[in-house]
C-alpha cells in the first residue's frame, strides 16, 4: 500500500539532512580540520615574509648602527691624537720671525736638535695620517693635510733662520755691477726670488712655500727646461703659465706647485712634502710626494707615488697611474726625501665634489694598464 504523497516528500528531506549531516561529521567529531581556501592560506605567508624582513633590516641598521660608533670613536682617537702631536711639533718650532732679537737668540739656542726633533714628530705624524684616512671624513683629512703643510713650511723657514748670514761690507757701485750674478736663462725664476714673507707668527697658507730659497720657471713656451739636484735640494719649486713645455726636475724639493700650465709635460723626482696642482690642462705629470692635491684641472694624465690619499676637487678628465720615471741618483733622492717606496696610494683618491660613497666619481679613472708610458727618455 502506498504512503501518502506529503509523507514521500517529508521522508525524502529527512534523508537529505541526514546525508548532509553525515559529510560533516568526520569534522566535528575531531577527525581533522577542514583545509583553508588558497587566499586564506596566504595570509599566514605574507606575516611571514613581512616579519622576516623587518627583522633583516633591524639587524641591517644594528650594525650600521655599530660601525658608525666604530668609526666615530676611531675619528675622535685621531682628532686628539693629531691635536695633541701637532702642539708639540709647534711648541719645538718656537715663535715666529717677527719676535724681538733676543727673544730669538735664546730660542735658537739648542735650535738643530729641537728642528730635528720637530721633523721626526712631523714624520710620525705624517704616518699616522696615512695609516688613518680610511675612516677619515673627507674634510677630516683636507684639514689634516693643510695643518701638515703648514707645519712642514714652518719648519723649513726655522732652518733657514740658522743658516749663515753675509757679512755685511761697503762696496762700490762700479764692482757692484762688475759682480753682478748673470740674469736667469728665460723663463727661469730667479735663484733668489721668493714670496712675500708672512706676518709674524703666522704659518705659511696651504700650497704655499715657506719662503726662501724658490725656484722654478714661468711663461715659457715650447721649451725644454732643466734642474738638477743640487738646485732642487729641499727648495720649493714654482712652475706657473708653461705651454707645450717639457720639464725635467732631477732631484729632491721640499714642495712643487704646478699652476696654469698647458701642454706640458713634467717629470719630478721625489718631493719630501707636498705637490699643488692648479688650473693646469692637458698635462702629463709624473710625481712623488706625501700629499697631492689638484684643483681646477682638466684633462690631465698623473702618474704619481703618494703616501697619502691624493684629492681631487674641480676637476674633470683627471686620469692616474702608479709613479714609473728612474733617472741616475733617485734612491739618494728617495732616501733624502724620507719617502717610503714600499707605500702608493695611487688609486686612492678623494673627490671633494663627489661625496656618493656606492658610486666611483666621473671625474677621475685609473689609466689602463695597456695604455700607461714605461719609457720616458
Amino acid at each position: 500500500m502506498s504512503r501518502p504523497l506529503s509523507e514521500r516528500r517529508s521522508s525524502g528531506t529527512g534523508e537529505k539532512m541526514e546525508a548532509a549531516a553525515a559529510e560533516r561529521a568526520p569534522a566535528a567529531s575531531g577527525g581533522g580540520v577542514a583545509p583553508l581556501g588558497p587566499r586564506a592560506a596566504a595570509v599566514p605567508e605574507r606575516l611571514q615574509r613581512r616579519e622576516a624582513e623587518r627583522q633583516r633590516e633591524a639587524e641591517r641598521r644594528r650594525q650600521e648602527k655599530a660601525a658608525q660608533a666604530v668609526q666615530e670613536e676611531q675619528s675622535g682617537f685621531f682628532v686628539a691624537a693629531f691635536s695633541r702631536e701637532r702642539a708639540a711639533i709647534e711648541a719645538l718650532l718656537g715663535p715666529g720671525p717677527g719676535q724681538a732679537e733676543e727673544e730669538e737668540a735664546e730660542e735658537v739656542t739648542g735650535r738643530p736638535e729641537s728642528l730635528e726633533e720637530a721633523a721626526a714628530r712631523l714624520q710620525g705624524l705624517q704616518k699616522l695620517l696615512t695609516d688613518s684616512v680610511r675612516f677619515l671624513a673627507p674634510y677630516e683629512v683636507r684639514q689634516a693635510q693643510e695643518a701638515l703643510s703648514r707645519l712642514q713650511g714652518a719648519l723649513t723657514a726655522k732652518r733657514q733662520q740658522l743658516q749663515p748670514k753675509k757679512r755685511f761690507a761697503f762696496r762700490a757701485r762700479r764692482k757692484e755691477a762688475e759682480s753682478a750674478p748673470p740674469a736667469a736663462p728665460a723663463g727661469q725664476l730667479p735663484a733668489e726670488s721668493a714670496p712675500p714673507a708672512a706676518p709674524a707668527g703666522q704659518l705659511p697658507a696651504e700650497g704655499e712655500g715657506s719662503g726662501p730659497p724658490l725656484c722654478g720657471f714661468s711663461q715659457a713656451e715650447a721649451q725644454t727646461l732643466e734642474l738638477g739636484p743640487s738646485e732642487l735640494l729641499q727648495r720649493d719649486v714654482l712652475l706657473v703659465d708653461l705651454s707645450d713645455c717639457r720639464v725635467l726636475l732631477r732631484g729632491n724639493p721640499n714642495t712643487l706647485r704646478v699652476r696654469d700650465c698647458r701642454g706640458c709635460t713634467v717629470l719630478c723626482g721625489p718631493v719630501s712634502t707636498s705637490v699643488l696642482v692648479d688650473g693646469c690642462s692637458d698635462c702629463l705629470l709624473v710625481l712623488a710626494c706625501q700629499q697631492l692635491r689638484t684643483h681646477r684641472t682638466r684633462d690631465t694624465r698623473i702618474y704619481v707615488q703618494v703616501t697619502s690619499r691624493a684629492i681631487v676637487e674641480d676637476c674633470r678628465g683627471v686620469r692616474f697611474a702608479p709613479y714609473t720615471w728612474s733617472y741616475p741618483g733617485i734612491e739618494g733622492d728617495y732616501e733624502s726625501s724620507g719617502l717610503d717606496r714600499g707605500r702608493n696610494n695611487w688609486n686612492l683618491v678623494d673627490d671633494f665634489d663627489w661625496l656618493a660613497r656606492d658610486e666611483p666619481s666621473p671625474n677621475w679613472s685609473v689609466i689602463p694598464e695597456q695604455d700607461r708610458i714605461t719609457q720616458w727618455d
